[in-house]
């Protein structure tokens, strides 16, 4: 055979790989962007039960007196968050931010949530910018950040004071119940609230979210 034929041999052999090579690359891409969409789905999905939960709660003004229940924050992806939507709930009140470097403790309330969810737990994210200015300024830009890095479907404030005499009515109300351990030092600082609403423990941002401290005082309140 001359060196010619050869040649075109191998130049058709080279081409059909080619071709088979391009839809297998081609699925990798579409399993890849199927895997990209489903947190997105998740979120969305998460916020449409999350929207038609807070606008069947109760309003805040009907709720027992020195409880949990009794406010209600700015919501991060829906009009507002009441806390009456958990009554019943076990809750865990986190403060957050998006540049921190405790912010990948997002993973693990993610995992607390999908755990405990079931049983009758909520987390409730709280972005602050209180302490370094550390949370971005936007919802738009925080819901982004979320969605992307965590994918976080537990229910988000908006961008709140944690910290100080402007501190929301929530956090002044914790301060009261508990004293200075229920005040923010840092960001990822963790609020109990038992299923009666009440505050129960308090947790510093270095208490990771799944360490064997939380994980026990959430199955005490899950039990009780």
């Amino acid at each position: 055979m001359s060196r010619i034929s050869l040649t075109g041999i191998a130049l058709v052999a080279a081409l059909a790989a080619c071709d088979r090579a391009e839809p297998a690359a081609g699925a990798e891409t579409a399993q890849a962007e199927e895997q990209e969409l489903a947190p997105t789905e998740a979120v969305n999905a998460a916020v449409a039960e999350h929207q038609a939960l807070f606008a069947a709660a109760p309003p805040v003004e009907q709720a027992p007196e020195g409880t949990a229940y009794r406010f209600a924050f700015d919501g991060l992806s829906t009009p507002n968050l009441p806390m009456t939507a958990f009554q019943g709930d076990v809750v865990l009140v986190v403060n957050t931010a998006s540049k921190c470097g405790f912010t990948p403790q997002y993973e693990g309330l993610q995992t607390l949530y999908e755990e405990y969810g079931a049983q009758g737990f909520a987390v409730v994210g709280v972005p602050s910018g209180d302490f370094l200015n550390q949370e971005l300024e936007t919802a738009e830009d925080i819901r982004e950040f979320c969605t992307l890095n965590f994918g976080v479907t537990f229910p988000m404030a908006g961008r709140t004071r944690v910290t100080g005499d402007d501190a929301h009515p929530f956090y002044q109300w914790a301060r009261a119940e508990m004293g200075q351990s229920a005040v923010p030092a840092w960001n990822f600082h963790k609020l109990l609230i038992d299923r009666q609403g009440r505050l129960i423990a308090a947790f510093p941002s270095t208490t990771t979210p799944t360490a064997d401290e939380i994980r026990q005082a959430v199955e005490r309140a899950l039990s009780a």
